[in-house]
């Protein structure tokens, strides 16, 4: 019998989830975050093994997460009306198919055509797994379902790197795909026997597909142009053409999402100046984690800087994820005593501490003086990113909470996206600038990195600002659940509601 999706009470034990959704969903989110995080450690070793530029391969970046904010509301709208285990089913599928087409590539194109598929084949996974999580449980059994859900969040952000790094020493980039195809291809049966179907027959049957072409219509070129606008010249016709195609699907997108039954985005939730300012935090907070583990993870393993082996720079960007960690079980606590707002602003706040240190990089900078950066800008994102996704859905009303949570979630993935585009452009312009005036490698490196972290410093800066459009967010208790995700923000986190 199908189920429909249930909201947790405030009180009681509620129902704990089956084991079998348990594992397929916790370990397909591991296995989705890890991979995330590992790709940029491996880029250096694909670049060598392709042939190709580590400026193009930045497109195995931001093409995942180009497509993940186009899919991640209608793969989750895909379960509500055909079934959330079969849509989960077909996300584990198509992550399974994009890490073999990765691992069988040997050029530039067929790995980020592969991460471009595993772009929604993970969204997929995260938006439906959640759902077959919610359905299947309620009231502290909830709670505790999605606490454990975003620790293994938590540990495959972690873990990525490290294993990934690991891994091309060992048998070459291309086995951390083998290995996640074949971890992702035995969550398959399991999901089979184990996960019962279930959709909400309430649910309009109408799928916005028009919006999630246009999404990705106004994203794409809008990267492109960030991608290649210093090559091509900021007033070409290209970049010029690539921005205008943005805007006129922009224009058509609001007018799309007007007209259809079940719209991509909700226009009326935009006028809540609340979520609004959350929205814009959390689109932030990601822009910028993922902005900086990207420029690191080139910069630790260069020849001309630190030289350090793909483990050695996994295990670099070790702290990064452990700020994050640490910070997340004091979260609760400081929003009760402080409110959303205020933590919010004292995140991003540290967050600008950190990114600010960073734009001060010189070429002879050892490993030591990055790991006080890297401890307060993640643990600053840490305080963000919790409080700002429970301000946009505490912001609306229960009917809008599911509306709201997509805003946030596409939101995380438009900032990877653009984030990273832009932070790739500005440390190649400015690396190859002092390149050419004839500083040294390292120094150049240096300077390109010091460009983009400034980047990073002001979008930091401006979130801090913005911060105050959540200060009038109600106070309410937000159980663990809401926060269990926070760690892995760089990666993929999903609101629920609190208990």
């Amino acid at each position: 019998m199908d189920a429909q999706t249930q909201h947790s009470g405030p009180g009681g034990a509620g129902r704990s989830a089956p084991l079998a959704v348990l594992i397929a969903t916790c370990v397909s989110t591991l296995v989705v975050n890890a991979n995330t995080s590992a790709v940029s450690i491996l880029l250096p070793a694909i670049s060598a093994d392709t042939g190709t530029s580590l400026d193009v391969l930045q497109w195995a970046v931001t093409g995942y997460s180009l497509v993940g904010a186009a899919v991640i509301v209608t793969s989750g709208a895909l379960g509500d009306v055909f079934g959330r285990r079969l849509v989960f089913l077909g996300g584990l599928g198509l992550f399974i198919a994009s890490c073999v087409l990765i691992a069988l590539s040997d050029t530039g194109g067929g790995v980020i055509a592969g991460r471009a598929i595993q772009g929604a084949s993970g969204a997929t996974i995260l938006a439906c797994g959640m759902s077959l999580l919610s359905v299947s449980t309620s009231g502290e059994g909830q709670v505790r379902a999605v606490t454990l859900w975003g620790g293994a969040s938590a540990v495959g952000a972690a873990a990525g790197p490290l294993v990934g790094g690991l891994l091309v020493d060992g048998t070459g980039w291309q086995g951390l795909f083998w290995i996640d195809a074949g971890i992702a291809l035995a969550c398959v049966p399991v999901t089979l026997k184990g996960v019962a179907e279930s959709r909400d027959p309430e649910r309009s049957r109408s799928i916005d597909f028009a919006g999630t072409v246009l999404i990705a219509a106004v994203l794409a070129p809008a990267l492109l142009a960030l991608s290649e606008g210093a090559t091509w010249g900021w007033t070409s016709a290209a970049v010029l053409g690539c921005f205008a195609v943005a805007a006129v699907s922009c224009v058509a997108f609001v007018a799309v999402e007007r007209r259809v039954e079940a719209p991509l985005v909700d226009l009326r939730l935009l006028k809540n100046r609340v979520l609004i300012g959350a929205t814009v935090g959390i689109l932030l907070s990601a822009g910028v984690i993922n902005g900086l583990m990207y420029l690191v993870s080139l910069y630790f393993q260069n020849p001309a800087t630190l030289d350090l082996s793909p483990f050695e720079a996994g295990l670099a960007t070790l702290p990064a994820t452990v700020g994050l960690i640490a910070v997340t079980p004091l979260v609760p606590r400081m929003v009760q005593r402080l409110d959303i707002g205020p933590v919010i602003a004292a995140g991003f706040a540290a967050a600008t501490a950190g990114c600010a240190l960073l734009a001060f990089v010189q070429g002879d900078w050892r490993y030591a003086a990055f790991v006080l950066p890297l401890v307060l800008l993640a643990a600053g994102l840490g305080l963000v990113n919790g409080p700002a996704s429970s301000a946009s859905t505490s912001a609306v009303s229960a009917d809008d909470v599911g509306a709201a949570s997509g805003i946030s979630n596409m939101a995380r993935y438009i900032g990877a996206a653009a984030f990273t585009a832009a932070v790739a452009t500005v440390n190649a312009t400015v690396g190859a600038s002092h390149t050419a005036e004839g500083e040294g490698a390292a120094d150049a490196l240096a300077s390109g990195l010091s460009s983009a972290c400034l980047l990073l410093a002001i979008a930091s800066g401006v979130g801090m600002v913005l911060s105050v459009l959540a200060i009038r967010a109600r106070r309410r208790r937000v159980g663990p659940g809401a926060y269990g995700a926070a760690a892995a923000s760089h990666a993929h986190t999903v609101t629920v509601e609190g208990s």
